[in-house]
């Protein structure tokens, strides 16, 4: 049976602040194809970076994304422990 790959976007929190979207890339890219990577970094007053996360937009089987989410889910990596869901619909692009 073949395996469809539907685009995902993934939200990944929980990312380190050294993290390169390099790394996601490779990281992420044993389970699907990654077309995207955008990395935010929320500072605070004084500029330093209290909060990292991600989207990655990939191409995905349902059963690969299952895999992801199980293997790479609150996840210690980089830093950090990795919180991966589906991202929520773009309020710009409702």
């Amino acid at each position: 049976m073949e395996k469809k790959q539907v685009l995902k976007r993934l939200y990944v929190g929980g990312l380190g602040h050294t993290v390169s979207e390099a790394e996601l890339q490779e990281r992420f890219s044993k389970f699907g194809n990654v077309t995207d990577t955008e990395i935010v970094i929320r500072k605070d007053d004084q500029g330093n970076p209290m909060k990292t996360f991600a989207y990655i937009n990939i191409g995905i089987s349902e059963a690969d994304l299952k895999r992801c989410m199980s293997i790479l889910n609150k996840t210690r990596w980089k830093g950090g422990t990795l919180q991966i869901e589906l991202a929520k619909e773009s309020f710009l692009h409702r």
